[in-house]
């Protein structure tokens, strides 16, 4: 059998004549699937399924674009068998750059991502999966490197303006039950307050989100998810549960019921 031939295959976009010569800011991919690997505190990795953007900027007009493949095979062959750190994405920026080095000055990749967590229960012995969705931002230009991080998290807000209307009803009911010029007694309003006709409102409570955007060090070494988890739902008092006992769901009425805030705060 005879040898096959090479055949080379056009490259039209680097010959072709620029007519309306310009630069732009980002050029790059949106939502690449790609595995990724993401450090646990114990020491371990989680493994997650992720949506990446690949960006670097058109610097010189008179080309027509940038190489969406080397993109693509840079991330591919870096965050689907490594840790998620800010090294490894200092080292994707590079191959960004070095790649398009006659082409871009900047470059920038998000992973978009679900951070699985097991939560404690407030008060039984039990513990759950949630979910809460990352983003990890990594820039570079000059040489500097820029990391942002953000990420949501869903929480209970019981609106206060509500909560004041349920206790008057109340109040109300109070003064409809019990004669004022009778001395009150103990055992009977105790009783009454066990009583869904007593307690005949209840505040409107609803689900909602957090959404929070940090902007970290320069010099991080490692992205701590569990940390920042913990610091906004210890600050938010009312993140929900997973695992809920009926012990749970009283602690639970509880933080809500001391916690009062309006959805816009």
């Amino acid at each position: 059998m005879g040898q096959s031939k090479v055949v080379s295959l056009p490259d039209v976009a680097s010959h072709a004549e620029v007519k309306v010569s310009g630069t732009l800011d980002w050029v790059g991919m949106n939502e690449i699937e790609l595995p990724i690997q993401l450090p646990v505190p114990d020491g371990t990795t989680l493994p997650a399924h992720a949506k990446v953007n690949a960006y670097v900027d058109l610097a010189q007009p008179e080309k027509r674009g940038i190489h969406m493949s080397r993109l693509y095979l840079h991330l591919d062959q870096q965050l689907s068998h490594q840790p998620v750190t800010p090294q490894l994405l200092r080292r994707v920026l590079g191959d960004f750059i070095q790649s398009h080095q006659d082409l871009s000055t900047k470059a920038m990749v998000r992973l978009n991502f679900d951070y699985l967590v097991r939560r404690q229960s407030l008060v039984s012995d039990n513990s759950g999966w949630k979910k809460y969705p990352f983003s990890v931002i990594a820039s570079t230009e000059g040489g500097e490197f820029d990391f942002e991080m953000s990420l949501q998290v869903v929480y209970s807000s019981t609106c206060p303006c509500s909560a004041a209307l349920a206790r008057q009803l109340i109040q109300r009911q109070f003064e409809g039950d019990f004669d004022r010029s009778k001395a009150l007694d103990y055992e009977a309003v105790l009783s009454w307050l066990g009583t869904e006709e007593a307690i005949l409102a209840t505040p409107h409570s609803q689900r909602s989100s957090a959404d929070v955007r940090l902007k970290l060090r320069s010099g991080l070494n490692a992205f701590d998810f569990d940390s920042a988890i913990d610091l906004i739902e210890s600050t938010l008092k009312t993140p929900v549960q997973a695992a809920v006992k009926r012990e749970d769901e009283q602690a639970f009425a509880l933080l809500n019921g001391q916690n009062l805030m309006f959805v816009e705060d």
